[in-house]
């Protein structure tokens, strides 16, 4: 039986000081305003020289490193204990061709980088780190381009290609992550037509489906009837979602009805209702669910158990971001499940807006560092108890 009790084995790759160390950055990210006001200061921060403090701080809790070789130390660490990395290249908010042709070079690096290594099953790329986030909005309203925009476009088909590509021919799996709703049917049609291209034999292009979002759950079934037209396996990442105050604010100030769900249980409910979908379909897919909901992660250990389906079967695999929730990844791991955290890379200054993200997301999130801070607190206090021979 899994159970996410156990601080032992959730925290058995840290030592007394790390412990230490997550315990203070995540009593930090308790205080809303502390979080609110060092976001801000943040890139003032690195520019004043404090990078050596951010570097030893907040980037070691959720980054692997500043390039794909200082990924090294975490990939081995987690291999260890039978957990998988995802290298994600998390440099974002770019706007030149010179920089989307870099990113797409740095993907297939990463692709390269997990040839043959069975540690990194997995890899990422957002397309947004390919394309124009205007363009991308304009091909998603079914806007007519102008034919310098077409050509732009055919550039981007043309990296997407490139990286599903070299995942394809080098039998390593790739997530495209889902993004804003006013640009996401952008990226969905280019994650359908490389799933038609390269998915014939099995799940190599996955695309991510946001529950949050009212209309995902239909969409991904009719994602699976699409595939079976196809004649090829679909790649689904479920993921809750990361743009929900976003998503309501434009939705506001556009007046459109939010595509949000109106309530937390019903996103639940979706993303639960989409694990139980795919399990049924698992025949023709490859699923990855991405997810730090314990009820969420117990029901797919359930499903599985029902349907004959073995906890290490490589179509089904658990998902956690660095740095956050290794009671599920590691208590998980321990029980024989696929399990693999995503590990964003970059340099300091430019991964900063993930990892502000981060902190906001922890400190919003109702009750993840409130998780996190007690499970930490039961693990100091178990090495306590141990030490003194209780």
């Amino acid at each position: 039986m899994v159970s996410f009790d156990n601080t032992q084995i959730a925290f058995i790759s840290k030592s007394d000081f790390d412990l230490k160390k997550s315990y203070w950055l995540f009593k930090i990210m308790s205080k809303p305003l502390l979080v609110k006001y060092g976001g801000a200061l943040a890139p003032l921060g690195l520019k004043l020289g404090f990078k050596g403090l951010i570097k030893s701080t907040i980037f070691k809790q959720f980054v692997g490193g500043e390039n794909i070789t200082d990924c090294g130390k975490t990939i081995e660490q987690l291999g260890k204990y039978n957990i998988g990395t995802i290298l994600d290249y998390s440099v974002e908010g770019k706007e030149s061709e010179t920089d989307f042709d870099a990113c797409c070079k740095e993907t297939i690096e990463t692709i390269h980088r997990a040839k043959g290594d069975k540690n990194i099953p997995f890899c990422v790329f957002k397309v947004t780190g390919l394309a124009r986030f205007d363009l991308l909005e304009k091909v998603t309203a079914k806007q007519t381009l102008t034919k310098e925009e077409t050509e732009e476009y055919e550039r981007v088909k043309q990296r997407v290609n490139k990286i599903c590509k070299e995942a394809h021919d080098n039998n390593k799996p790739i997530f495209i992550d889902a993004e804003e709703s006013w640009i996401q049917q952008a990226i969905d049609d280019l994650a359908n037509e490389n799933m038609a291209r390269y998915n014939k034999n099995s799940a190599i292009v996955y695309n991510t489906f946001q529950l949050y979002r009212k209309d995902r759950l239909e969409y991904l079934k009719k994602s699976v009837e699409m595939a079976k037209t196809n004649g090829c396996h679909i790649g689904a990442k479920l993921v809750r979602g990361a743009y929900m105050e976003k998503e309501r604010k434009r939705a506001t100030e556009k007046g459109y009805a939010s595509p949000i769900q109106d309530s937390k249980k019903n996103s639940d409910k979706d993303y639960d209702a989409a694990l139980e979908f795919c399990v049924k379909n698992i025949d023709m897919m490859g699923l990855c669910a991405g997810t730090h909901n314990e009820k969420s992660s117990l029901i797919l250990v359930d499903l599985m158990a029902k349907q004959n389906i073995s906890p290490n079967d490589k179509r089904i695999y658990f998902s956690q971001l660095l740095g956050m929730s290794d009671h599920i990844s590691y208590n998980l791991s321990q029980n024989g499940y696929n399990v693999a955290k995503y590990v964003p890379y970059g340099p300091v200054k430019e991964v900063l807006p993930y990892l502000i993200r981060r902190a906001q997301e922890n400190t919003s999130v109702k009750g993840q560092t409130g998780r996190e801070l007690s499970l930490i607190i039961k693990e100091k206090e178990r090495r306590f108890n141990d030490r003194k021979g209780h």
